[in-house]
């Protein structure tokens, strides 16, 4: 049983790996209720599990209760001076004193259980859950919170969970930070005593961070030592506070929303949160990301089990200027190369000559397609290959047919200005009319053009976000956008199963494990340079799998960086996630599209290890080092091979493998040798593409075969 109650106020959630222990403490003068975490890390047994509900706490001063950050939901009230997990007002009280209530534990099929700890407010009719769900095939388990009133209340911090990680000599934490074309960057450092907060203030998970975060004990590797790792299901504003207590210990406590908003909630009403996730692992870094990897493919991508198709997509080539004739040729070439997915982007809808005008009229360019779109996607499916569109249904432009009409459905605030940026505005999907008008139209595109695929572009992060018809409520819609756009997407797919969707802000602006139960991949940035992909999409790894990374290879002076990088290089980097193909084919010469083809048909040949395999990290820092990235999948192992120093005399000269059967042998398909799996961990290979002397920039796809 993955719950197991030790006693009337004390369970223990078990995973493959690990257990999480948490009771309820009840003050013995007050009567106050505070559930707190007594252990989280290796399995123990039921009677081990036992004995840690019995462990000291921490020493208590006058000036501090160092044990609030043991608590699952610290609330603002009582003797803490901490981050509160929980703040609620009720008129001029901001404080909860709470009750135990009960526990309830349920079985919800398929390997999960769940475990509700319910609690009241002395006085206020304010009632908190708390819910646990672990399952039997995955070490994460899923927090969150429930908050219900009986009077009004106004909600000012609702995390969905408080983490403890236990006590260590010192802390390191990981994450990743960026800016738009420089998303994922990862960074490790020092967790620095008292709070440290990422955060997103923008309405969208943001490039600036990625609501995750990784602790461990600064002695931690690739491959050994131990992890605890938190994640936040969420596509909005969000916020990770890590408290570093003086005394020593660690707490982060994750949920949505940000500083200086209001919820409020009338008799009657409840709020949910999204899932924070917790994973502790002692396999390292590796064995953390491929844990996360697994968990998304089993319980959050809609369509794990297939195999992305190889895309072409026509912005670069085209940009807005998207005629018929231009894109049926492209789609000519892409077919001849082996591509499997062509989709249009921007510049076919409305007078959308340029990004000023016609976001929200979503009907063909009257000039550039005056009879519509549907004989160009039948000449593109006459190819032999499927048909995407670009969208961007939460984008509206002054300039509009859409917003002359209802200008009323931008977020906006009253008597303040409505800014643009990019020159456009943000749609209120909080607005039930704007989610029914988004999925008529959208649910009309799909069916008229019998489309495969939408590209879900979001350009636009909020500013002046307010809706004033809601008055004092109208900071909900930070809230409800991002469940609003959840619930297009939900009904779009249910209207048609075969339609598959990508996320797009601008790049990595919406990357999250709330956005992928709803898409089928993720664009991590619109910088397609192969050499900065190679850092993004090593720190999208950490968190995140490859079947669900989109990846392009485009042109050469890179459009964004202008660096000049050789094909084989620019394909071996776009081969580690979900190929595409984004450059401008009309003006590749015929050798480069001979090239072209054959390495399509060698990513085909490899693609279920790569997006559907365990993934190891392997070498060097990628883009400044040697390194490589490998997959292993049924019986197949795939390692893609990179070396963009010429004169690289120093080590590693020898590429060693991991994740492999020692006793096994494996054979080397470019010339059948055979090699067992203790060698190639062991001592390794040497890959021609990390001899000492050369161009920069060399790579090569490695396959092996287990016999």
């Amino acid at each position: 049983m993955p719950v197991i109650p030790l006693d009337d106020q004390h369970w223990a959630l078990t995973t493959p790996g690990s257990t999480y222990v948490i009771g309820v403490v009840i003050d013995p003068e007050t009567g106050e209720a505070a559930p707190r975490q007594t252990y989280w890390g290796p399995r123990l047994g039921p009677e081990a599990a036992r004995q840690v509900t019995d462990l000291p706490r921490r020493h208590v001063s006058s000036f501090s209760t160092p044990s609030e950050i043991e608590e699952l939901l610290p609330v603002d009230g009582g003797k803490r001076w901490g981050a509160p997990s929980l703040q609620v007002a009720f008129g001029h009280v901001r404080s909860l004193e709470l009750r135990f209530v009960r526990s309830e534990v349920r079985d919800e099929g398929d390997g999960a259980e769940r475990l509700d700890l319910v609690l009241a407010d002395a006085h206020h009719p304010f009632e908190v859950v708390l819910s646990v769900r672990v399952r039997a095939d995955t070490d994460v388990i899923e927090r969150w919170t429930t908050v219900r009133t009986g009077t009004d209340a106004a909600v000012t911090r609702l995390d969905s969970g408080n983490w403890f990680v236990p006590d260590a000599d010192a802390y390191r934490y990981s994450g990743v930070f960026g800016a738009w074309a420089e998303e994922s960057q990862l960074q490790r450092g020092p967790l620095p005593v008292g709070e440290l907060v990422f955060t997103s203030r923008q309405g969208i998970t943001s490039h600036i961070a990625n609501p995750w975060i990784m602790i461990d004990a600064g002695e931690t590797t690739e491959e050994h030592g131990e992890v605890w790792g938190l994640a936040l299901a969420w596509s909005g504003s969000w916020r990770l506070t890590t408290t570093h207590r003086p005394e020593g210990g660690v707490s982060v406590s994750g949920g949505f929303g940000h500083d200086g908003v209001r919820w409020t909630l009338a008799p009657g009403e409840e709020l949910v949160t999204p899932p924070v996730l917790g994973l502790y692992t002692d396999g390292g870094f590796g064995a953390a990301s491929r844990a996360w990897h697994e968990y998304a493919r089993r319980h959050v991508l809609p369509t794990p089990a297939e195999e992305r198709p190889v895309l072409y997509n026509s912005w670069e080539a085209t940009t807005f200027a998207v005629t018929e004739a231009h894109q049926l040729a492209l789609a000519k070439t892409a077919a001849s190369i082996g591509v499997e997915l062509f989709v249009m982007d921007d510049g076919w809808f409305g007078r959308r000559d340029d990004d000023t005008t016609s976001l929200g009229d979503w009907f063909p360019h009257r000039e550039r397609f005056p009879e519509g779109l549907r004989s160009m996607f039948d000449g593109i499916r006459d190819l032999g290959m499927s048909t995407g569109l670009w969208v961007e249904p939460e984008g509206l432009s002054k300039e509009s047919e859409l917003y002359r009409a209802h200008p009323d459905w931008a977020l906006h605030l009253e008597h303040r200005r409505r800014d643009e940026k990019r020159q456009q505005l943000v749609l209120n999907f909080a607005r039930e009319d704007v989610r029914e008008w988004a999925v008529g139209w959208l649910d009309g595109l799909v069916t008229e053009l019998d489309l495969d695929y939408l590209k879900w572009d979001m350009n636009r992060p909020f500013t002046q976000a307010g809706w004033p018809e809601k008055e004092q409520s109208q900071d909900r819609i930070w809230i409800e956008h991002t469940r609003g756009v959840y619930e297009v997407m939900a009904r779009l797919r249910e209207r048609h199963p075969g339609l598959r969707i990508e996320s797009c802000s601008g790049g990595g602006g919406r990357v999250d494990l709330g956005i992928l139960r709803y898409t089928d991949e993720v664009w991590p940035s619109d910088n397609t340079d192969a050499r900065d992909r190679q850092h993004i999409q090593h720190g999208f790894s950490q968190l995140y799998p490859a079947g669900a990374m989109s990846a392009w290879v485009t042109d050469t002076p890179n459009p964004t960086t202008r660096r000049t990088m050789p094909l084989r290089y620019r394909f071996h980097v776009a081969m580690a996630g979900v190929l595409g193909i984004g450059g401008n084919l009309a003006e590749w010469t015929s050798g480069e599209l001979e090239a072209a083809a054959e390495l399509i048909a060698q990513y085909k040949h490899v693609r279920a290890t790569v997006q559907h395999g365990r993934q190891y990290r392997l070498a060097g820092t990628p883009g400044a080092e040697r390194s490589a990235v490998q997959y292993v999948h049924g019986d197949q192992v795939a390692v893609l091979v990179y070396n963009p120093l010429g004169n690289a005399k120093r080590a590693p000269r020898l590429l060693r493998l991991t994740g492999l059967d020692p006793e096994a042998r494996y054979e080397l398909e470019r010339d059948g040798s055979l090699w067992y799996g203790a060698t190639l961990m062991a001592a390794g290979i040497r890959p021609a593409a990390w001899e000492p002397i050369g161009p920069d920039y060399r790579s090569e796809l490695v396959v092996f075969r287990k016999v």
